[in-house]
């Protein structure tokens, strides 16, 4: 019996082809499947009758996503590289003994062509995986015959019995110069990659002379070839043959909302895939543009080869800041690729608002069975909190209301922060926004919230009860939203000591809980963004006199930030290639804006 929650998602699953991620509580992959028909194959493990590891299975399963392809075929190539990413348990269990070969060109000094099991960071070419290992053998054994490479130990002294059969090169007995190497690989590499009608037509053609002459068999050892051909190096989008590492970023606009879906291809295969879901405040091309460009300022995240990404953007401006080619697919692999991610985005955002909607209508009993978990008395007012900054610069709150497990969004606050010294100083920001919004309710002598929420730990509860309790005399439950690793609901704080509270994550009080969490944290981004906004980098520097898109840029890439280009000297801007007139204008400009600069509050 699937949850409520599942329920809701599994009402919304696509009538399309593609891959399916089932997870456990804690969020990890259990298992991975593919279906022709997502929508039919996802919701027979929840309606039909199980027995064995997959009833075991199903009964571990507390959440699920999907990624549609355009084919099954697709899928059954996806499902192979995520099974081999992520070796869930389950599928370990289900699918012992699976595996898929590789044809692999080794990087010798006589090169080899031979069928391996898996890849090593060890300079070959890699064509595969191959869901066929009948055809990648015999495609193997065509390639041997018409474009040879080594086929034995090399250096025997003798010739060996494959140069005699015209399947060796001859690197038993003579020096093989590289060219004949580097011809006879670039002639493969363009096989394995598609290009193979000049074969194709060769191999009909013997097979029509067979035929004619009365060779039945031979005629059908050549069919078969043709065959082998066709399933095996049939152009693929999920599992390309082309090795160049590369980004592709795709996105929909819907309601104020953007769904953003990076897809990273590594060593010919789609390895990882990020879904973003976040309001947007500026134009949606803004939003985009800032997010490809501060996504590569995080630890550990470096630009790959190449990005690629849907039409409409100032590629080359985001291609300077990078350093690394952006473009904009017009045809073929590379344009169907991008037409995917734009299609799971779509269908991202889409889920989304839909399971927001049923929820609205599902609230009944999870205010309960919260305050049942916390021991607390029944209530029906709970106001959450988030804090918003990027560095330290403009930080922010704000507070949502839930009423009986909804939203009322006209109670809803934004708070700038005034009196915090260090703008990313937890503690303090979390005192100056509870210290405000309860003494403006003791004054009104407004009703006090039944529970207050803090999105964060230990720090923040500690921070909010110091101030209700020793400051305002206050008794009202604080507690602590916490995530896992993965960025999601995972637990509440709340006692005397911050215990964790294991709230059933497949109950409706945990899915409030969550709603909570991601509506204050989008309500505080969503103010945060406006407030820099009007403090932002490229505006101030708009502002100045001779200050063109390509100076903003220079100084973006060199500085990124306007505190750092105010502390630069004028001979440092200069070095830019900014004349001094213009830097000195630059430095006066931002020094001036720095001394009228004045903290604001909102309540």
């Amino acid at each position: 019996m699937a949850s409520e929650y599942l329920e809701h998602k599994l009402r919304l699953l696509p009538d399309k082809p593609g891959c399916y991620l089932m997870k456990n509580a804690a969020g990890t992959i259990i298992y991975v499947g593919k279906a022709k028909n997502l929508k039919n194959r996802v919701r027979s493990y929840f309606k039909s009758h199980h027995e064995g590891k997959v009833a075991k299975m199903v009964s571990e399963v507390a959440d699920f996503e999907t990624i549609i392809t355009a084919t099954n075929k697709e899928s059954f190539l996806l499902e192979i590289t995520l099974i081999q990413k992520h070796q869930p348990h389950f599928n370990i269990l289900l699918k012992e003994g699976t595996g898929y070969p590789y044809i692999k060109i080794t990087n010798d000094r006589d090169p080899e062509l031979k069928m391996v099991s898996t890849i090593e960071n060890d300079g070959a070419y890699y064509f595969g995986p191959y869901p066929n290992a009948t055809a990648a053998q015999e495609t193997l054994q065509l390639l041997w015959k018409v474009y040879p490479l080594r086929r034995c130990h090399g250096h025997q002294g003798r010739p060996c019995l494959y140069y005699h059969l015209g399947q060796c090169l001859g690197a038993c007995f003579k020096p093989v110069p590289r060219a004949e190497y580097e011809r006879q690989i670039k002639a493969i590499k363009s096989f394995l990659n598609g290009n193979t009608a000049a074969i194709t037509r060769e191999l009909q053609q013997q097979m029509e002379v067979a035929a004619a002459n009365l060779e039945f068999e031979r005629a059908a050892e050549l069919r078969d070839q043709l065959h082998y051909i066709k399933v095996t190096v049939e152009k693929q989008k999920i599992i390309s043959n082309d090795q160049t590492p590369r980004d592709i970023f795709s996105w929909y606009v819907d309601k104020g909302w953007l769904s953003i879906q990076i897809f990273f291809i590594r060593q010919a295969r789609l390895m990882k895939r990020i879904k973003r879901l976040f309001p947007i405040v500026d134009e949606p091309v803004e939003e985009i543009t800032n997010f490809i460009i501060q996504f590569y300022q995080q630890a550990n995240q470096l630009p790959p080869k190449e990005i690629l990404v849907q039409a409409g953007l100032p590629n080359s401006e985001i291609s300077e800041i990078l350093g690394v080619p952006v473009r904009t697919p017009q045809r073929g692999e590379k344009k169907e690729l991008v037409a995917m991610a734009t299609e799971n985005a779509q269908l991202s955002l889409d889920e989304r608002f839909r399971l927001l909607a049923m929820d609205t209508k599902k609230t009944t009993g999870a205010m309960q069975e919260i305050t049942d978990a916390l021991g607390l008395p029944s209530g029906h007012t709970i106001e959450a909190f988030d804090h918003s900054h990027i560095q330290g610069t403009d930080p922010v709150s704000a507070m949502v209301v839930f009423v009986d497990g909804e939203p009322v969004k006209k109670l809803y606050r934004k708070y700038k922060l005034t009196t915090v010294i260090n703008h990313a100083d937890e503690t303090a920001s979390t005192k100056e926004v509870i210290r405000r919004r309860y003494t403006r309710l003791l004054k009104e002598g407004a009703p006090m919230p039944d529970i207050i929420m803090m999105d964060g730990g230990v720090i923040q509860m500690q921070a909010a009860r110091d101030v209700l309790e020793n400051e305002l005399d206050l008794d009202i439950p604080v507690v602590g939203m916490v995530k896992n690793d993965h960025h999601k609901t995972a637990d509440l704080l709340f006692g005397p000591q911050d215990d964790h509270i294991n709230l059933d994550p497949r109950s409706q009080g945990f899915y409030l809980v969550q709603r909570i969490q991601d509506e204050v944290h989008r309500f505080a981004v969503t103010f945060h963004r406006s407030v820099r906004t009007k403090h932002s980098l490229s505006s101030r520097l708009d502002a100045i006199k001779g200050v063109g898109p390509r100076t903003r840029t220079k100084l973006m890439k060199e500085y990124g930030s306007i505190n750092k280009i105010a502390q630069a000297s004028v001979e440092d801007l200069r070095a830019l290639g900014i004349n001094e007139p213009t830097a000195q204008l630059i430095k006066v400009s931002l020094q001036k804006q720095a001394e009228v600069a004045k903290p604001s509050s909102h309540d």
